[in-house]
């Protein structure tokens, strides 16, 4: 296998899908020295089915806003690949989204999944449809108009969405209401992310940026530092943001910093409990402003409008909020202004030429794939839960994530340790994913 070439491939099928090739090649370049180990691979043409998805559902949502007036927006669902359990990944509703960014996303997923250690596939989905603004009355019509599309596709067995940005627990709310009526079963396993009253598992709204901060402390272990006492700036102020600076507070850290489109709010002395807790309004308001943190609490938060998060000085950047969020020139930034570690939170947050620098510059870093998969790994625990018809306590789901999230990390350093004894993340990451994926799709024969 050669990189190059089957780039040059699919840049020509594929010409403008940037965020799906960009993760495609970020890939075969990790896995291209170990694929070429197993002749095996080349023979069943392993990376040629593995960057293809199974399949992509494309639909029309029309719904009608408060102004009695008709809307149209366009739903997808890429089911990418089911070597390894059935098909599952989270729905996102932002008007950014296009095929490409599913692809992408769809392609991550497949190897996160088979990080966790449970039996998931990978999977993503979504809408153009944007939620800023938006009513609640409004959001709860284009859900059930978007589920009137796609329960068809979906299942416990076959493809379990679960949330994404733009999609939390009020959006599962609504979209599983519409799939029990048209499905006519109560069948909770089919969703991830569902309210704690009606199948939910306890901690999934926090899984994500609590099992990032859990792989960043054992990142953090093996290069021989420690969390406590450190300058944390996130980006967001979403679930995935909220979660990470809850889990961030408890271990010791200092939040100093959190951004929005607007602008970031600088928070000297660190984020409070009460601060945490109003990001919750923030993100249920509509508004996307993080602005609102520096007007609700004055003297503690500063806003800069215009700025990013990694324009304040910090030990530890997390980036939570979309992909490419984090430039080079925002990596020479953090660098200039002290920061020693970078672990993505979003999906592909960091920019090739922000990683590049970061590895280049001795900043510690690790990506997505392997940093935020506690989300996805506590929706396989929803599922089980689901399955068993029971419900676990906080401490016995907060036990099986940490579990998780050191056993990504001694994937990570198994197959991305160097020659030095220092680690390459992102290689053992996308090894570690790609080779139980592989194994499974040669195990399984050419479908």
């Amino acid at each position: 296998m050669r990189t190059q070439d089957i780039m040059a491939r699919l840049q020509a099928k594929y010409p403008g899908e940037k965020e799906y090739l960009q993760a495609v090649q970020e890939v075969l370049e990790s896995i291209e020295d170990v694929y070429n180990q197993h002749p095996e691979f080349e023979k069943a043409k392993i990376v040629e089915r593995i960057v293809e998805p199974d399949r992509i559902f494309t639909f029309r949502v029309t719904w009608i806003d408060d102004r009695g007036e008709v809307q149209t927006n366009t739903g997808y669902r890429i089911q990418f690949n089911s070597a390894i359990g059935p098909y599952k990944g989270g729905l996102r509703f932002h008007k950014a989204v296009t095929p490409s960014m599913l692809k992408f996303l769809g392609f991550e997923q497949t190897f996160k999944n088979a990080l966790t250690t449970l039996p998931m596939g990978g999977a993503k989905g979504g809408s153009d449809f944007d939620p800023v603004g938006k009513t609640n009355d409004e959001i709860m019509r284009f859900c059930q108009a978007f589920m009137l599309e796609l329960w068809n596709c979906i299942g416990p067995d076959q493809d379990i969405p679960a949330g994404d940005v733009g999609v939390g627990g009020r959006e599962i709310g609504y979209l599983y209401g519409m799939y029990k009526k048209l499905a006519r079963q109560y069948n909770t396993g089919v969703l991830t992310g569902k309210g704690s009253t009606w199948g939910g598992s306890i901690l999934r709204p926090e899984a994500t940026g609590f099992g990032a901060l859990y792989f960043t402390q054992h990142l953090l272990e093996k290069a021989g530092k420690d969390i406590k006492g450190k300058k944390v700036a996130l980006s967001g102020f979403g679930n995935v943001a909220w979660g990470a600076a809850t889990k961030a507070r408890e271990l010791g850290a200092q939040v100093v910093a959190i951004s929005g489109p607007d602008g970031v709010c600088e928070i000297p002395d660190g984020i409070t409990p009460e601060m945490i807790d109003y990001m919750l309004d923030m993100r249920a308001s509509n508004r996307n402003k993080v602005e609102d943190m520096a007007v609700k609490f004055p003297g503690l938060a500063r806003f800069i409008p215009g700025k990013k998060a990694w324009s304040v000085p910090c030990d530890i950047a997390l980036p939570c909020a979309f992909q490419n969020e984090l430039s080079e020139d925002d990596a020479r930034e953090l660098k200039a202004n002290g920061c020693w570690c970078c672990c993505e939170v979003s999906n592909m947050g960091c920019q090739p030429g922000a990683i590049h620098f970061f590895q280049h510059n001795g900043i510690l870093f690790a990506p997505g794939k392997a940093v935020n998969a506690g989300g996805v790994a506590t929706s396989g625990l929803e599922m089980t839960q689901n399955a068993e018809h029971i419900s676990w306590d906080a401490s016995e789901v907060d036990a099986k994530l940490h579990f998780i999230m050191k056993s990504i990390h001694e994937q990570c350093v198994k197959f991305g340790t160097r020659p030095d004894g220092s680690v390459d993340y992102v290689k053992g990451a996308n090894i570690a994913g790609f080779m139980k994926v592989a194994t499974a799709m040669l195990e399984q024969g050419t479908i």
